[in-house]
C-alpha cells in the first residue's frame, strides 16, 4: 500500500527488528506475571465448589464420603482454571477416624502446595492392606481403602481436567460394546439385564485395570473394561 506524504518531514526513527521483539516479549512477560498460580499462601475464598463421592466397601457396613472441594483461579479469563484446594472425608465408622484425619490434611496440604499433584493418586493407589483388599462394585479390585480413596481423587482430576482419563478412547469403547454385546448374545444373557459397569460371571481379573473383566474373545482373553489384550 503506497502512503503520500503530504507534510514535510522534520525527523525519522529506524524501528530494529529485536527491539519489536523485546517489546511483545516484555508485554506477554506481564499478562504471564498477571496469571495466578496455586500456591500455599493463596488464601481460602469464602465459597468453594465442591464435589462428593461415595465409598461404599465390604470392609465396613458404613459408607465413606469423600468431598473435595475446587478453587477457581483467574475466574472469567481465558486463563481460568479449577485446582482441587481441599478434602474432608466423613463416614459413622469411627475406627479409622484418627488416620483418615491425618491422610485428609496430608492431602489438603499438597493441594494447596499446588504444581504437579498427580503423583498423589499412584501413591495412594499402590497402597497395600495386609489384609487383603477387596472387589468393588462392577469387579473391581481395590487392594486398600487408601487405593480407592486414590482412585476417587483420580477420578476428580480427570472431572476437572487435570488428568486425562487414562482408559480406551470412544473408538475403542464402542469397539468393546459390540464385542461384549456378541459375547453375552452367544451365552443368551439379555444386554438389558446388566448395568454398564457389571461384567459377565466368570469374567478373570485384568492384571492391567485390575477389574474382573478379562474374557475370552475371538480367541484371545480381552478386558471389557479397559480392552487389554493377550493377543497384543
Amino acid at each position: 500500500m503506497t502512503i503520500k506524504i503530504e507534510k514535510k518531514i522534520t525527523a525519522f526513527e529506524v524501528a530494529k527488528p529485536d527491539e519489536e521483539e523485546a517489546k511483545v516479549e516484555l508485554a506477554e512477560d506481564d499478562a504471564l506475571a498477571d496469571i495466578e498460580h496455586m500456591h500455599e499462601k493463596v488464601e481460602r475464598p469464602d465459597m468453594l465448589f465442591g464435589s462428593t463421592y461415595k465409598i461404599q466397601t465390604p470392609l465396613s457396613e458404613h459408607a465413606l464420603y469423600v468431598t473435595i472441594n475446587d478453587i477457581i483461579l483467574n475466574q472469567d479469563t481465558p486463563h481460568e482454571q479449577r485446582r482441587p484446594f481441599e478434602v474432608f472425608i466423613n463416614s459413622k465408622n469411627m475406627d479409622h477416624f484418627q488416620w483418615i484425619v491425618a491422610l485428609t490434611r496430608i492431602i489438603s496440604a499438597v493441594f494447596r502446595k499446588g504444581g504437579d499433584i498427580n503423583f498423589l493418586v499412584d501413591e495412594l493407589r499402590s497402597v497395600f492392606d495386609p489384609s487383603g483388599g477387596y472387589f468393588k462394585r462392577g469387579g473391581k479390585y481395590m487392594p486398600s481403602l487408601v487405593a480407592e480413596i486414590g482412585d476417587v481423587i483420580h477420578s476428580h482430576l480427570v472431572m476437572i481436567g487435570l488428568l486425562k482419563d487414562d482408559g480406551p478412547d470412544p473408538y475403542q469403547r464402542k469397539h468393546i460394546a459390540e464385542k461384549r454385546a456378541e459375547y453375552e448374545k452367544s451365552l443368551g444373557l439379555d444386554p438389558a439385564n446388566k448395568k454398564q459397569d457389571e461384567f459377565p460371571d466368570g469374567a478373570q481379573l485384568c492384571t492391567k485395570c485390575n477389574t474382573k473383566a478379562m474374557i475370552q474373545m475371538d480367541g484371545c482373553l480381552t478386558c471389557l473394561n479397559c480392552g487389554e489384550s493377550k493377543c497384543g
